[in-house]
C-alpha cells in the first residue's frame, strides 16, 4: 500500500494499463487488497475501466472470488450488470467459479441474472452445467421473474436432474421453452435417453411432438440415436411415429440409418410407415443399406419391404449396395429376389455401378445372381466395357468369369 501511495504522491497515471488493459485496480482487484482498492478509487481511479476483453475490476473481483474487494467496488459505484466482449457479467463469473457469498451480494446490490452472454447462458445455465448446487439454489430462490431458464432447463434435461428441472418449472410452466436453435429441453432428454427428466416434463406438459429446426421432433432425436427406452416412452405418450422432417425423414429413417436394430423394431411393430420416403425418395430400405446395417436390411425385408423399391433416380436398394461395395447386404438383397437389372436413370443397373466402383465381390456376387453384362445406359457402354476401362488396375487372384465370354478373364484391382 505504501509504494502503491509513493507512486501516486510522484504523480503516475493512476489508470496506465499494460498491453491487455490490465491497470492498478484491476490487479489489486485480482489479489484481494481491498486498502489498495480504496487508495486508488480515492485518487481517481476509474472504478469500471475495462479490459480489452472488456472486464473490470468488478468482474475481475468476482472471478476470484474476493468478496471484501466487491462490496468495496460495489460501494464506490461499479457497474453491477457490466458485460464483458462476450457477455459475461460479474455476476456470471461468480457463479461460474462457484463463489457463493459474492453471488449473494450481488444479487442484493441489483446484479440481472437474467442478461445473458452471446451464447444464451446465464448465471443459472452455467452453475447448473458446473454442478454448483448451492449456487443453483441461490439463483433459483431469487429468480422472481421466471426468465433465467433459458438454456438452464436445458442443461437439467442433459443432465437428467429432476430436481433443478422441478425448480426451474416452478415459476414458469413453459415446459417447451426453445434454445436458439428451437430445441426444447425434451429434444436434449431424448438425444442423451434421460429418462427421468424426460418423464417429468412430459408431466408438466412438454409437447411430445414439438417440431425444432427442420421441423425434428424428439422422436427423431431419440431414433436417430437408438434411445430404445425414450422411444418406448415417447411412443407411449403419443408422439407421432409417422413425423416427418422437412426433407421427409421419419423416426424409422432416422433409426435405420444409424444402424439400431431394436429402435427400428420397435418403431416396426408399432406401425412405423415402411413404405415412407424422403424428398429424394429414400426408403428406410435405402438408408439402411447405405449404412452397411446388416441387421437392420434384414429386419426391414423379413416385414415384407419391397426390395426393388426405387428413389426419384430410379435406384434401388441393390444399386446403393453396389455403389458402397456393401457385399453382406448385397447378398442378403439378391437372395431376396432383388432385380440384379434393374436401370436406374439413365439405364444404370446395379452392375454398371459396382464395375464403375471397381467393387469386385459384388460384380461376382451380381454376375451369378443373373446381371446381364449387356445392358446399355443412354449414355456410357456395358458393363463389361466398364471393367476393361479399368485395365491396369488388377486386384491379387481376382477372377471375373463373365457369362457369354467363356475364354476371357478380366483382372481388376484396386487403386
Amino acid at each position: 500500500l505504501e509504494k502503491a501511495l509513493d507512486y501516486l504522491k510522484n504523480g503516475v497515471d493512476i489508470n496506465i494499463c499494460n498491453q491487455n488493459g490490465l491497470n492498478a485496480l484491476h490487479l489489486a482487484s485480482k489479489e484481494g487488497h481491498v486498502e489498495v482498492v480504496s487508495e486508488l478509487i480515492k485518487h481517481g481511479a476509474n472504478v469500471d475501466a475495462a479490459t480489452k476483453k472488456g472486464n473490470t475490476a468488478l468482474h475481475i473481483a468476482s472471478l476470484a472470488g474476493q468478496t471484501d474487494v466487491v462490496k468495496e467496488l460495489v460501494t464506490h459505484g461499479a457497474n453491477v450488470n457490466a458485460q464483458s466482449l462476450n457477455g459475461f457479467t460479474p455476476l456470471y463469473m461468480a457463479a461460474q467459479e462457484n463463489h457463493l457469498d459474492v453471488v449473494q451480494f450481488l444479487l442484493d446490490n441489483g446484479s440481472s441474472q437474467s442478461i445473458a452472454t452471446e451464447d444464451g447462458f446465464t448465471p443459472l445455465a452455467v452453475a447448473l452445467q458446473q454442478g454448483h448446487d448451492q449456487v443453483v439454489s441461490l439463483l433459483l430462490e431469487n429468480d422472481t421473474k421466471g426468465k433465467v431458464r433459458l438454456p438452464a432447463l436445458h442443461i437439467a434435461a442433459r443432465k437428467d436432474d429432476t430436481k433443478a428441472a422441478a425448480l426451474l418449472l416452478q415459476n414458469d410452466h413453459n415446459a417447451d421453452v426453445e434454445s436458439k436453435s428451437g430445441f426444447t429441453p425434451l429434444h436434449i432428454a431424448a438425444h442423451y435417453g434421460n429418462i427421468n427428466v424426460a418423464t417429468l416434463l412430459l408431466n408438466r406438459g412438454a409437447a411430445v411432438d414439438f417440431k425444432a429446426r427442420n421441423d425434428i421432433t424428439p422422436l427423431h432425436v431419440a431414433s436417430k440415436r437408438g434411445n430404445t427406452n425414450m422411444v418406448r416412452l415417447l411412443v407411449e405418450r403419443g408422439a407421432k411415429i409417422d413425423a416427418r422432417t422437412k426433407d421427409g425423414l421419419t423416426p424409422l429413417h432416422c433409426g435405420a440409418r444409424s444402424g439400431h436394430e431394436q429402435v427400428v423394431e420397435m418403431l416396426l411393430d408399432r406401425g412405423a410407415p415402411i413404405l415412407s420416403k424422403t424428398k429424394n425418395g429414400l426408403s428406410p430400405l435405402h438408408m439402411a443399406t447405405q449404412g452397411d446395417h446388416l441387421n437392420c436390411v434384414q429386419l426391414l425385408l423379413h416385414h415384407e419391404v419391397p426390395v426393388d423399391d426405387v428413389t426419384n433416380d430410379y435406384l434401388t436398394a441393390l444399386h446403393v449396395a453396389a455403389h458402397c461395395g456393401h457385399y453382406k447386404v448385397a447378398k442378403v438383397i439378391v437372395d431376396k429376389k432383388a432385380n440384379p437389372n434393374a436401370k436406374a436413370l439413365n439405364g444404370f443397373t446395379p452392375l454398371h455401378i459396382a464395375c464403375k466402383k471397381n467393387r469386385v465381390k459384388v460384380m461376382e456376387l451380381l454376375l451369378k445372381h443373373g446381371a446381364s453384362i449387356q445392358a446399355v445406359t443412354e449414355v456410357e457402354p456395358n458393363p463389361f466395357i466398364y471393367a476393361l476401362s479399368n485395365i491396369g488396375l488388377f486386384v491379387q487372384n481376382s477372377h471375373i468369369q463373365f457369362p457369354r465370354y467363356t475364354n476371357l478373364t478380366v483382372h481388376v484391382y484396386t487403386k
